[in-house]
């Protein structure tokens, strides 16, 4: 548990709703930075009216729609180490990383969800998935699903470690193996006000002359080669779209908050110290933009 947990942010946000669309990065326990943002957001009366997050990201989204200030940072920070959440018996249970059964049943019972702001017919969630195994994204719509929960849990089901989660028919993995940033959903959904929430610092670029991932997609994911290629082709598209979003925030079309220091977390990051300082520099990182975002927005 993060020695300072009595300490994070907490409360409810309003009821008022932002116009635009927020678009959040996944990561897995990078998105502690994330969740940092968007507790700033919710304490500042910035509730955007649709929100699409990918991985870890649309597990973030979840408690920023139900404006729940500081509980997706408690689950995390607390629980990190119980082997329900991740661990052996979160992989025994759930085929991957991730106890969601915890998460969406037992951690449910200590901080409730509130299923009523979550499902505020004013405001749009979507979480993005790859089906397995045509590899294409697959954005699923709170309200055009069957089991929108079940949408976030594929969402966030990393590759090499997770079974395919079945959604609506059909079966899908993480998110981020088809679209790490959907900033194109956004974009050609005609939205004027955009935000970009990152988890990696805006000059990150993946090395693609030193990595093995491309290898290691084609391999493992061999039996279904279109899965495999889109998966051995998410680094560079990542790098694609890291161009395009600092171009986009130059130009003043889109406003991006991302890490003001390279994170030094990985995405199974174990250090809670390392967690919780995460967390702290996305909350500061959007106290120190704040002003600028509202000019963004127009508030």
């Amino acid at each position: 548990m993060f020695r300072g947990i009595d300490f994070l942010p907490q409360g409810q946000a309003s009821t008022n709703l932002t116009e635009g669309c927020i678009v959040l990065e996944g990561g897995a326990f990078r998105g502690l930075y994330g969740e940092g943002v968007l507790d700033v957001l919710m304490e500042e009366d910035i509730n955007f009216q649709t929100v699409i997050g990918t991985s870890a990201g649309a597990l973030n989204g979840m408690n920023y729609m139900s404006g729940q200030i500081g509980r997706s940072a408690r689950l995390n920070l607390t629980y990190r180490h119980d082997s329900r959440y991740v661990g052996m018996k979160a992989f025994q249970k759930n085929q991957g990383l991730i106890g969601f059964d915890f998460a969406y049943n037992e951690y449910d019972k200590i901080d409730p969800l509130d299923h009523d702001r979550f499902f505020d017919p004013r405001r749009k969630y979507i979480a993005v998935t790859t089906n397995y195994p045509s590899g294409e994204v697959r954005y699923f719509d709170r309200d055009a699903c069957d089991d929108i929960f079940q949408a976030v849990r594929a969402s966030a089901s990393m590759p090499f470690i997770s079974r395919p989660v079945e959604v609506d028919g059909e079966y899908f993995l993480d998110g981020g193996c088809s679209c790490k940033i959907a900033i194109d959903w956004a974009l050609s959904h005609g939205y004027e006000k955009i935000v970009v929430v990152r988890t990696r610092d805006a000059d990150f670029r993946y090395n693609l002359t030193k990595t093995n991932s491309t290898k290691m997609a084609r391999r493992f994911y061999h039996k279904t080669p279109a899965f495999a290629e889109t998966l051995a082709g998410s680094n560079k598209r990542y790098n694609e779209d890291a161009e395009k979003l600092e171009k986009l925030h130059e130009s003043g079309r889109i406003f991006m908050i991302a890490p003001s220091v390279r994170p030094n977390v990985s995405r199974v990051e174990s250090n809670m110290d390392k967690l919780g300082e995460l967390y702290y520099l996305g909350y500061n990182d959007a106290r120190d933009q704040l002003a600028a975002l509202r000019e963004y927005l127009d508030l």
